[in-house]
């Protein structure tokens, strides 16, 4: 938890000493409280006291009071900034460093994990530091401090209150022994709940399309009701404590008047009154005492779980990313384009055999390079190496003559044009979705997010919704259809102008006409950019410059349409099952 605290900022830090310095006076204040209620109760049994007298100590007690109330408000105020203030930038912190990670840290917290560490582990942390500086600095000042105003004033009142501590001390520790374990698997059983929701609504047309609502509510029952069986456990453990507590305050309360009873009976007439100004006094201090660890007991209950929050935040904070960004921002002179794959070999982490091996060929500018293979032959696996989404486990890539791990990822990426395999669109316009991103040159101009539009296959309808290129794409575009998606993406790809596209199977949500069409234009407006495309279909390929046919990750072929059909058998069964023998002859 307090690996948490260095990152406040220094006027954070300042603020914290600002509150301090009202909590003190706040505890100052509250003290001299039972001061003047002792001067008021032996105004009232002495004989021939003024009633001025009386008004004047009632006063000077109304305006502690007040002083009290008005520190109090101003710790409030500072610790909600400080708290709103260190949140925030600790979810800034979480969403750059998420931001930073490779698709090997992604899926090592899962995506879940990872929104719940940015949202409720924050606000457990957020709510642990509003109250702390207000009750964890306040509690132990206010105790130690009544403890030095009773001192002396009866011993058999201090053995009283010190046995009530004791008990309430003991009590404490015992419930933070059984609860603690289940504050930490709470945060667990959250992560789960929300990959359950976050598994139905993203999966939600398949559920309905098999009928499965049954299953996937079994499903979020079964994490809600451990989620909530946990909670209920920690909520009757904490609530066990405060009833308790309330009991040792009016026992300690009615110990202390009944020790003082007898102590008034046994003492003369000139001691009784003092005895009991003595009695009324300890009890508002011991009342304090009990006060203040009470006060300690309410941060025990948001302790544990938000030092599980913490931890968990520390967790994403500390991990380095895998994937370290290099130092070139451009490839060798007179390069533009060029891929070499050098005896690439790639295995995703934790797995025992490789996705690939052994893979090795050259892409020259404006070449047109596919791969084909069967499902699992590790084709978008070969694809997502270049723009470093992971890291090669041996061998070397080349572009531009460079290594692209010494290149700046910034500067990597500005040179690709990525189009996945499922479609991504933001919310937002069309023109900001087919702008989006920055390629590292001035911002495209309209007439360049047009040109896109039209090269992708995308003019006929956009310029038929409402707004035209100002029209409004919702969350996740869901208010286009999949091939209409497909293609702003590859306009997005498009309008970027890259040295290399990437398309990872990215024509097949498209027909068989716009597929051609499109491609045609891409040959015509790009025919100096290097492509490689990922593709099923072999009527996507077929015109390609060269063709890398992948089979359980090794290269069984590469050639062009005509000589694989000759060469290599993995890719004649493909044409085969796809074409029919007049397409495999022409």
């Amino acid at each position: 938890m307090l690996k948490i605290l260095k990152h406040l900022k220094t006027k954070d830090w300042l603020q914290v000493g600002i509150s301090l310095v009202f909590i003190v006076a706040q505890v100052w204040l509250d003290l001299k409280l039972p001061d003047f209620m002792a001067e008021i109760t032996q105004l009232t049994q002495t004989p021939g006291s003024e009633i001025a007298d009386i008004w004047l100590a009632g006063g000077k007690m109304l305006l502690c009071a007040l002083g009290s109330l008005a520190s109090a408000i101003v710790v409030g105020y500072f610790a909600s900034r400080i708290a709103a203030s260190l949140s925030k930038r600790l979810r800034s912190l979480l969403f750059e460093k998420v931001d930073s990670f490779s698709m090997e840290e992604i899926h090592q917290f899962s995506t879940a994990s990872l929104i719940t560490r940015s949202t409720n582990d924050v606000t457990q942390v957020q709510m642990l530091i509003t109250l702390g500086l207000m009750l964890i600095i306040r509690a132990p000042i206010m105790a130690v401090w009544a403890i030095t105003k009773i001192a002396g004033k009866g011993y058999e009142w201090t053995l009283a209150t010190g046995i009530t501590v004791l008990i309430l001390i003991a009590l404490i520790s015992i419930l933070l022994i059984f609860v603690l374990p289940k504050f930490k698997k709470m945060q667990v059983l959250t992560d789960n709940l929300n990959q359950v929701t976050r598994e139905n609504l993203t999966g939600l047309r398949v559920v309905r399309a098999y009928n499965a609502e049954d299953f996937q509510e079994q499903k979020f029952e079964e994490a809600n009701e451990e989620l909530t069986a946990t909670q209920l456990f920690t909520s009757r453990g904490m609530a066990f404590l405060m009833p308790v507590i309330t009991v040792l305050l009016s026992g300690l309360t009615l110990a202390i008047y009944w020790i003082g009873a007898y102590m008034i009976n046994a003492a003369g007439m000139m001691d009784r009154i003092i005895i009991f100004s003595n009695m009324v006094v300890f009890s508002s201090y011991a009342m304090q005492i009990i006060m203040s660890f009470m006060m300690l007991a309410l941060i025990f209950v948001l302790l544990p779980r938000a030092a599980v929050s913490a931890n968990r935040i520390n967790e994403v904070l500390d991990t380095e990313p895998k994937i370290k960004d290099g130092w070139l921002t451009a490839g060798e002179a007179g390069q533009s384009g060029e891929i070499v794959f050098d005896q690439v070999c790639f295995k995703y982490p934790d797995a025992a055999e490789y996705v690939l091996e052994d893979v090795s060929f050259t892409a020259h500018k404006g070449e047109t390079v596919a791969f084909i293979g069967s499902t699992g032959s590790g084709k978008s696996t070969l694809i997502n190496l270049v723009p470093r989404f992971y890291d090669a486990t041996e061998g070397d890539i080349f572009i531009d003559g460079v290594n692209i791990k010494d290149y700046t990822l910034e500067s990597l990426r500005n040179k690709i044009g990525y189009v996945p395999q499922k479609a991504v669109l933001f919310r937002g316009t069309v023109s900001e979705n087919v702008s989006y991103g920055d390629n590292g040159r001035e911002k495209p101009l309209e007439a360049d997010i047009r040109d896109a539009v039209r090269i992708a296959q995308s003019a006929d309808f956009v310029e038929q919704m409402d707004g035209q290129y100002e029209a409004q794409i919702s969350q996740g575009g869901m208010n286009v259809s999949g091939g209409q998606k497909q293609r702003l993406a590859i306009a997005r790809a498009v309008c970027r102008k890259p040295e290399i596209y990437i398309f990872d199977d990215s024509f097949s949500a498209l027909d068989y006409k716009t597929d051609r069409e499109l491609r045609t234009v891409l040959k015509k407006e790009t025919g100096d950019v290097t492509n490689l495309i990922v593709a099923q279909r072999i009527g996507t390929i077929m015109d390609a410059d060269r063709i890398i046919v992948l089979d359980k990750g090794q290269v069984v072929g590469i050639g062009k349409h005509k000589e694989l059909l000759q060469s290599c058998a993995v890719y004649k069964e493909i044409a085969t099952s796809q074409l029919s023998e007049e397409e495999l002859q022409s």
